[in-house]
């Protein structure tokens, strides 16, 4: 199994980012996304160049921090303070007028990270709002405009939780379509490495002939996933392992 192991939010404080880099030192991660408009962001993105064998990503933001533009069109999903109000783009509905600020949001996002330095290897999304039905073809501007052909997959693998049937359908069209449409690589799977771990553990083997694992570290609220990426996990694994990043696939 060829394994991304990926840490989410890199650039949203000077904690997370350097947690993050430790562990690459470490080679416990491969890969990373870069949050632009997060605090820490300028300092992250010129570290990255130290660590030239993984990947790096745009993390692509709707639901934290201050927005890169002005667009009224963004008002909707934003607070009192004009900053991204959490969760709002899934309780609002997607107009046009919102659908083309969220795409120069997006590619202002992307200019960001061009502009410190980063090389931009794959596309995801802060709360996994690039997922988001209503932006699919929002997203494939965004990917077209940059010639981004890697994106995370809407997850796929799950553990101890019910999933309906109906879900998992949909779930399977979204990230066939997300392949076929204007062709983009993906791995076979994604998951977080938590619940990834625990499979292991409970004896259950995964089909998948690539699969990313999103973690969070640095973030006090996975301090016990930390934990377990900067152990033995790689020696755990049963069966051939190979990790690899997004330039990899």
């Amino acid at each position: 199994m060829r394994i991304i192991s990926h840490a989410d939010d890199l650039g949203i404080s000077r904690k997370v980012s350097e947690r993050i880099f430790d562990l690459m030192a470490q080679g416990h991660l491969t890969s990373a996304s870069l949050m632009v408009n997060g605090e820490d962001a300028e300092w992250a993105a010129a570290e990255t160049a130290k660590h030239p064998c993984c990947s790096f990503g745009v993390h692509l933001n709707l639901t934290e921090f201050m927005p890169l533009t002005n667009d009224q069109g963004l008002r909707p999903i934003l607070d009192s303070q004009g900053r991204f109000a959490s969760n709002r783009i899934r309780q609002v509905k997607i107009t046009s007028t919102l659908r083309e600020a969220v795409y120069k949001e997006w590619c202002a996002q992307i200019e960001r990270a061009l502009s410190l330095g980063v090389k931009v290897s794959h596309l995801d999304s802060h709360h996994h709002t690039h997922t988001i039905p209503g932006l699919f073809w929002t997203l494939k501007r965004v990917q077209k405009r940059y010639g981004i052909r890697k994106v995370r997959l809407t997850k796929n693998v799950y553990v101890g939780e019910y999933v309906s049937k109906l879900l998992l359908v949909k779930k399977a069209a979204w990230n066939f379509a997300l392949r076929h449409c204007y062709c983009t690589k993906t791995t076979t799977g994604f998951t977080s490495f938590k619940e990834f771990y625990h499979l292991l553990r409970a004896g259950h083997k995964l089909r998948q002939s690539s699969i990313e694992l999103m973690s969070h570290p640095g973030a006090a609220a996975y301090e016990q996933e930390t934990l377990l990426l900067a152990g033995p996990w790689k020696e755990e694994i049963r069966g051939k392992i190979e990790l690899i990043s997004y330039y990899d696939l």
